[in-house]
């Protein structure tokens, strides 16, 4: 088991890209990539619960994914299934609280109400928030805020010049999930894809070079250890800068 670093992350947030990559390397199909990718979901979850963060979201399926072939997106599917059962007790017993954010209306029946009752279930644990983003996109969450408070003017709730950041923040999918602090990406990749892209307006960027089915503890770790050399400054100045 690894040390936990000395510095954690309050919120973390993962795009876990090289399922395919991994697999095509190995002369496997893709769907083995998403397989092995489940097991390295258990174990960052697992490990950032016991090392204190206190939200971990994950781009586990995006609108674009849609795309993808037929054959692909229904094992996805059925996998994202499997994972919302078999994971319960480790859910529960971790005390982690469980949510997804998307538009879940895009989904299959049996998912949206697995996602339904796994997140029941948790909604009183105090421990770690695991956050999936499944049928998500950044700009959606945007526009399905920005239309949420248009509705809300058009019926006379709120006046126009009462939006601002923080009215747009509290209609996001998840108002309680704000600022990220630490965003990692896999498999060397050097782009957001769309992710959070209000949430990681100062986040700090890792990216490991491995495929998210190699990205195990020690990986998640090194993450860390990076993210806590950073100097954090949000558009101002450290303390020894002022003045100079």
């Amino acid at each position: 088991m690894t040390e936990a670093p000395p510095v954690v992350p309050g919120r973390v947030a993962v795009i876990m890209d090289g399922n395919g990559r991994w697999a095509r390397e190995r002369g496997k199909p893709r769907v083995e990539g998403h397989r092995v990718g489940a097991e390295s979901v258990r174990v960052v979850t697992r490990t950032c619960a016991r090392w204190g963060v206190e939200v971990l979201t994950l781009y586990a399926f995006s609108l674009e994914n849609f795309r993808r072939p037929k054959k692909e997106v229904d094992f996805l599917m059925k996998l994202l299934a499997r994972f919302l059962v078999k994971e319960r007790r480790e859910i529960m017993d971790n005390g982690i609280r469980f949510r997804v954010i998307g538009r879940r209306e895009m989904l299959p029946p049996r998912v949206r109400g697995l996602i339904a009752r796994l997140e029941e279930m948790s909604a009183a644990n105090e421990g770690m928030k695991l956050v999936l983003a499944l049928a998500y996109g950044g700009r959606a969450e945007i526009a399905d805020a920005a239309r949420a408070i248009a509705e809300r003017a058009a019926k006379g709730e709120i006046e126009p010049g009462e939006v601002d950041e923080s009215l747009l923040e509290d209609h996001l999918y998840d108002p309680d999930v704000r600022e990220v602090d630490l965003l990692i990406r896999t498999a060397g990749e050097m782009r957001v894809s769309n992710f959070l892209l209000w949430q990681i307006s100062y986040a700090e960027f890792h990216v490991s070079p491995v495929c998210w089915p190699e990205f195990r503890e020690e990986k998640l770790k090194a993450a860390f250890l990076d993210f806590a050399g950073r100097k954090r400054k949000f558009g101002g100045l450290l303390p020894e800068e002022e003045g100079k």
